[in-house]
């Protein structure tokens, strides 16, 4: 599979891939365990309820219907234009900005939370971190999380396996993490230093401590073998690899899972890896 020798280039290829499969991703992919917004809720140390969420990178809409669910005031901001268009079908009363991470269009100190599903790593941290936290009141909370396979059951880490052998290179890199994170996301024990640009005349601030996962929550989900690889289809590997390969993982995947789990079912096994910091106290005050 023929790769872009530019980094860059690469990853926007990657990015923009899913507005060619937002309907896809809207019905396939998964969302999160209640214990997320549990986690939330006590870091923000007050209930959803009422809260202002901004939820950046939000694709279809995935996290931000959960937020609203548990009543939380919250506002899109979505790059992609096939994504967008999913989200504002199925949430047409959501506030929904095209924008992303990056340079976000809001005034300083609005929200309580700025949350990032499964989008963080598609910003450039050097930016979007000093953007998230210019936008979170003091005290506010900056939520990132990933849904990571569990390569714990043994199904899970061969799955991993046959796309390392079967797509080569960018398989290794995707298949140690399917369908999560790629590797310049968030690890334990590692993660992303940030210190803020002093305002004119403000002082020179400390750098935050790294940023690591704080929670891991473990949850699964049950479904036909047929939508697993549904999911699986929808995810930047696929979507930008040469459509014969593509197809031939898919229709050899689809023989060794239904060998494996004849009734047709399969149990997609997550762990949601969450990093939760606060917007740190020595930002100057809006």
């Amino acid at each position: 599979m023929p790769t872009d020798t530019n980094p860059l280039a690469d990853r926007t290829r990657r990015a923009t891939s899913f507005n060619t499969a937002s309907a896809n991703y809207a019905k396939y992919r998964p969302s999160y365990p209640p214990a997320l917004y549990e986690a939330l809720a006590e870091a923000l140390g007050r209930p959803l309820a009422g809260a202002r969420v901004a939820d950046i990178g939000a694709g279809t809409g995935i996290a931000t219907a959960q937020l609203r669910q548990a009543e939380a005031h919250v506002v899109a901001v979505e790059p992609g234009a096939g994504m967008a268009a999913e989200l504002h079908r199925a949430l047409p009363d959501t506030p929904l900005l095209q924008g992303d991470g990056n340079a976000l269009p809001f005034a300083d100190a609005a929200f309580d939370l700025v949350t990032f599903a499964q989008s963080f790593h598609w910003t450039d941290p050097d930016r979007s971190l000093p953007e998230a936290y210019r936008v979170l009141r003091p005290g506010g909370t900056l939520a990132r999380w990933w849904n990571i396979s569990d390569h714990s059951y043994e199904w899970v880490a061969d799955q991993a396996d046959r796309l390392k052998a079967h797509f080569g290179p960018e398989g290794a890199a995707h298949g140690a993490h399917i369908p999560g994170r790629p590797e310049t996301a968030a690890t334990p024990g590692t993660g992303d230093r940030f210190k803020a640009t002093p305002r004119p005349g403000g002082p020179d601030p400390e750098p935050v401590a790294d940023a690591r996962v704080t929670h891991r929550l473990p949850w699964s989900r049950r479904l036909t073998v047929d939508d697993h690889l549904a999911n699986l289809a929808s995810h930047s590997l696929f979507l930008v690899a040469d459509e014969e390969l593509a197809q031939d993982f898919l229709t050899g995947e689809r023989a060794e899972l239904l060998r494996l789990f004849p009734d047709g079912h399969v149990d997609e096994r997550y762990v949601v890896d969450l990093v939760l910091t606060s917007r740190p106290s020595h930002l100057p005050s809006p």
